[in-house]
């Protein structure tokens, strides 16, 4: 239970908040229409070509993105948005599938007044980025993947659980327990952490709240593998991935770098996981500008 009824995670939660404005990014709630809003981390200046991050399923895109802002933000407009059911952003309607998320996060951008940007996606968040690629091709003027695949089938789903021991996605990405937290942790990290067992209390307390909602959000998540397709992109697209990827495997990316055509490149950073981007954030974001300041360079040439 939390030291003299202080959540530790929750407190952190302001020095965050400072450490990302010092990063050259603010809060800012966004309504898109009745009854929905995004929260976004916007950029303080719009100087400089716009990249979206977009957050995987067990935070939101602050927390995700932490290590990656201040880097990026001195060579982009960085835009951190919290998807539907993450952090503060919120709607009454029904619809759970990742097509709405896209949908949201391309009025939000529009209302923003971002009319092509970059974009880079982790895990669910990489997900909903190839809807927007393939839906919002105008916006979208390239793609880096991490983590992710380009839809969840009901066999990749099923081949994934099975391998990792769990018996449904709720179970690996909404823990309850401590004990299944730390689980989700030892699959997505590739060196073993340890905290005071408080401390995943607190983290379970703060950090999977919406849980019904989010519940839904995996249930509409899977297809059927006969009504999958893979889109035809034609933005440039990265794969980043960690090469000790336990989740979503190196070859798992390599079959979809053939799949998604000549457009598509593939880098893998070694010694790290599912969350490469916080285990090596130097790496990746190395990797990250090499790839966006090529394109901004020649976003015509062919790969």
């Amino acid at each position: 239970m939390p030291i003299c009824g202080i959540n530790l995670v929750e407190i952190q939660k302001p020095l965050l908040t400072r450490v990302l404005k010092w990063g050259g990014v603010e809060s800012k709630l966004i309504e898109i229409e009745e009854g929905t809003a995004i929260h976004c981390w916007v950029p303080t200046k719009i100087t400089k070509p716009p990249l979206v991050l977009i957050h995987g399923f067990a935070a939101e895109g602050g927390v995700t993105w932490q290590f990656q802002i201040g880097s990026l933000s001195k060579h982009y407009s960085v835009y951190v948005p919290d998807m539907l059911f993450f952090g503060k952003s919120t709607t009454v309607r029904k619809e759970r599938s990742e097509n709405f998320q896209a949908e949201c996060l391309m009025k939000m951008l529009r209302k923003l007044g971002v009319e092509s940007c970059a974009m880079v996606g982790f895990s669910y968040g990489g997900m909903v980025a190839f809807k927007m690629a393939e839906f919002y091709p105008e916006l979208v003027n390239c793609l880096v993947i991490s983590g992710s695949v380009i839809a969840m089938t009901d066999s990749i789903s099923q081949t994934s659980l099975n391998r990792l021991g769990f018996s449904s996605s709720a179970e690996l990405l909404l823990p309850t327990s401590v004990r299944g937290l730390k689980a989700l942790f030892s699959v997505a990290c590739y060196k073993k952490i340890w905290f005071p067992e408080f401390l995943y209390n607190d983290f379970l307390e703060v950090m999977f709240n919406n849980r019904e909602e989010r519940g839904e959000l995996l249930a509409a998540l899977v297809e059927s593998n006969k009504e999958a397709q893979v889109p035809s992109l034609s933005q440039k697209i990265l794969l980043l991935w960690g090469n000790n990827d336990e989740v979503f495997s190196v070859e798992v990316a390599q079959r979809m770098r053939e799949q998604l055509g000549d457009n598509t490149q593939f880098a893998s950073i070694d010694q790290a996981g599912h969350l490469v981007h916080l285990e090596r954030p130097c790496e990746y974001n190395k990797h990250l500008l090499e790839f966006l300041n090529e394109h901004y360079a020649n976003p015509d040439k062919d790969m």
